[in-house]
């Protein structure tokens, strides 16, 4: 077990650096323009492929740091960047989490390259689980998985939404409902290829924020994929629905499902993210304060605007930390007693909310322009309290968790 630092070792370094550039030199000088053309990036995404960022290689190596520090790490340089291009070129990492949490070795192996593609070919993955009537409320879910057993086939129909990648991606990996008796705990996840018949792309929304990555419904109708599309295979399924019975005639411990298994592992990641577009709000605002002059000095000596730039850094950093710890945890086996990862997630995404709006009112009329980039940041900055569970349900989860209540 690798100890908790908050000092990163000199190999981790080197790719934060590495990372940094790419988020400086190819990344932001493109950002205004795939915002403004709500488009996904693919030129940028084949050159994060060609440097090696986007790639499973890339993806596994950070995954899989002892330190649990190289995915909040790479996620908060490239977000730095933008993050509608950041989260076109990371988006594919949900869904890679989704089949490294619930698949096999063998699937693994199958489906996450194609989730990538080559430098020449990029392509990209879309994790679906939210639908029109159930976001946070997994419970909720209506897409239905039904086993056809002659074929050895699973038959699934519904209507996933806010899908990122959904309907343009090369995997879809699909939450369904298997067993509607058991609620949150009869679901299970499953590998969908681009072409399926049944398979279409619904409406794609036009979004606040986050312009660049693609949003979108996914619609299944009579999607038929083989046995082995069942994400840890049947037996494994049909040993933890018998589980999940005796335990709800008996009133035993609950278990978690599928979706709720991807959403912990990822929520420091988002955390992350959140900390890469709050600090560079932060340091567009800090140049400006002391570049800018009224009254014949600095604004940043008007003690106005040089505490409210402590105060952002000061949020900025103990996020960080909190997004780190979690992610430390999280790598090493550390169980979330008081809920770190929901904690890492709400007071980063909040954080990023108030320091881009802070950054707008330090940069004054022109903040409010497209012609500097906190506008831009603001908007983004938005998303990071709605998806993979709003601030609501990660306060919830938290209260639950510390009270020992079921967190459903």
């Amino acid at each position: 077990m690798a100890e908790f630092t908050m000092e990163l070792n000199d190999e981790q370094k080197e790719v934060r650096d590495w990372l940094h550039g790419f988020a400086a030199e190819v990344i932001r000088p493109a950002a205004a323009e795939w915002d403004e053309r709500e488009e996904t990036p693919w030129p940028v995404i084949q050159e994060a492929a060609k440097v090696g960022i986007y790639s499973l290689d890339f993806y596994a190596q950070q995954y899989f740091d002892p330190t649990g520090l190289g995915i909040p790490m790479a996620m908060e340089e490239l977000f730095w960047g933008d993050a509608g291009i950041a989260l076109s070129i990371v988006g594919t990492g949900l869904a890679a989490v989704g089949v490294l949490a619930n698949g096999t070795e063998e699937q693994i192996g199958t489906w996450i390259p194609q989730m990538y593609g080559d430098t020449n070919d990029v392509k990209v993955a879309a994790f679906c689980s939210s639908e029109p009537d159930a976001g946070s409320d997994v419970a909720s879910m209506r897409t239905r998985a039904v086993y056809d057993e002659a074929k050895d086939e699973w038959v699934i129909n519904g209507t996933k939404t806010w899908a990122t990648n959904g309907g343009i991606a090369n995997v879809h990996v699909v939450v369904a409902v298997v067993d509607p008796e058991l609620g949150s705990k009869g679901h299970a996840s499953f590998i969908v290829p681009a072409g399926t018949p049944g398979l279409a792309q619904g409406q794609k929304f036009k979004k606040h924020g986050i312009r660049a990555s693609h949003t979108a419904e996914v619609i299944l109708d009579g999607v038929r994929v083989p046995g082995s599309c069942l994400l840890g295979g049947k037996e494994k399924l049909d040993e933890r629905l018998a589980r999940a019975r005796e335990r709800a005639k008996t009133g035993g411990e609950r278990v978690k499902n599928a979706a709720m298994a991807t959403f912990e592992a990822s929520r420091p990641a988002v955390g992350a993210m959140a900390v890469g577009t709050a600090r560079a709000a932060y340091e567009v605002a800090l140049d400006y304060a002391k570049t800018r002059e009224q009254f014949g000095r600095p604004i940043i000596d008007n003690q106005g605007v040089a505490f409210q730039l402590a105060d952002m850094r000061t949020s900025i950093d103990a996020a960080r930390l909190l997004v780190w710890r979690a992610s430390w945890m999280a790598v090493n086996g550390k169980p979330f007693i008081a809920a770190e990862g929901s904690m890492s997630k709400l007071f980063a995404s909040e954080t990023a909310k108030k320091v881009t709006a802070q950054a707008i009112q330090i940069l004054g009329g022109n903040g409010y322009t497209r012609e500097y980039p906190v506008e831009r940041m603001h908007r983004d900055a938005a998303i990071y309290t709605i998806f993979e569970g709003t601030s609501e349900v990660q306060r919830l989860v938290i209260a639950r968790t510390l009270s020992g209540m079921p967190i459903r």
